[in-house]
């Protein structure tokens, strides 16, 4: 059923350039906690490692192993290197039961304003995340692209909780830079959405902000963002007004359809595209992983 709510682009205080970088590092940190953390009776699993097995469950299983995976707006990190542990984790398992050589995925960080030092912490706990040192255009990934697809690789894009930020052309050009880059699918992870649970959730994440910030604060070597969340809380406001203009902005599966075939690409380069959608809980009653997992045909 479509939301009741229309899509509207509208702004977010992370997003302007006058947002103190501080303050949106702790806000980032925030979030990257969101997709990580596994609270036991609570939750059925972190959103990452829900992620990583909505990829095994759908990227074919013959070819899984010849892939890369590519965030193209990976800010600080995010979850992707979650996503890298949690799918790598049980590929090994999977392999040392059958007796089968383990060769790992790797994964790529990239953005349009690259976090080197954060990435460089990612790739030193795992040998399987790298990352890009220059800017990267979502909508200009060719080149990258190429690069980690040389020899018959195959690339696979991820955008978690990023594609609502992109307005419709901008959204467009990056579907059609996809369709014709060369890569083999994408796919979409949002936390939130246009209905009461999306909205009911970035209220809760707030409030769950209020109640666990001493111990982020004491793992990010933050005492100031103590500050910031008691005594000026700019921190949880943000995290939910910010969370609330997101669901506004975030798109149905079919909406994200609809931008592909608009997008600007040949029609039947189009057709060989195949895309699957749904929403997988990880939290009762309202965290839910939404998602759009799209693969180029054979």
């Amino acid at each position: 059923m479509a939301p009741l709510i229309p899509r509207m682009h509208v702004f977010e205080f992370a997003d302007f350039e006058w947002f103190p970088n501080f303050l949106r590092g702790y806000f980032q940190a925030a979030l990257t906690a969101a997709w990580t953390t596994h609270i036991p009776l609570l939750q059925t699993s972190s959103p990452a490692s829900l992620v990583a097995h909505l990829l095994l469950s759908h990227l074919p299983r013959s070819t899984l192993h010849s892939h890369t995976f590519i965030d193209f707006c990976a800010g600080g990190g995010g979850p992707t290197p979650s996503i890298e542990a949690a799918l790598n984790g049980t590929l090994q398992s999977r392999a040392a039961k059958s007796g089968e050589k383990f060769t790992p995925l790797r994964f790529v960080l990239t953005d349009l304003h690259p976090h080197v030092e954060l990435w460089e912490k990612a790739a030193e706990k795992s040998g399987n995340v790298g990352f890009v040192k220059e800017p990267v255009d979502a909508a200009r990934g060719g080149e990258v692209v190429e690069r980690f697809s040389r020899g018959g690789g195959r690339v696979f894009r991820l955008f978690n909780l990023a594609f609502h930020h992109f307005g419709d052309g901008l959204a467009r050009e990056i579907l059609k830079d996809t369709v014709e880059g060369g890569g083999d699918g994408f796919g979409i992870f949002e936390l939130q959405d246009r209905g009461i649970n999306g909205f009911l959730s970035c209220l809760l994440f707030g409030v769950g902000t209020l109640v666990m910030a001493p111990y982020y604060a004491m793992l990010w070597g933050a005492p100031l963002a103590l500050f910031f969340t008691y005594v000026v809380p700019i921190l949880p406001a943000v995290l939910v007004f910010d969370g609330w203009m997101s669901c506004l902005r975030t798109r149905t599966a079919d909406e994200v359809e609809a931008l592909l075939r608009t997008c600007g690409a040949a029609e039947d380069e189009i057709a060989k595209w195949e895309l699957k959608s749904g929403s997988e809980e990880f939290m009762w009653p309202v965290g839910k992983v939404n998602w759009v997992i799209c693969v180029k045909r054979e």
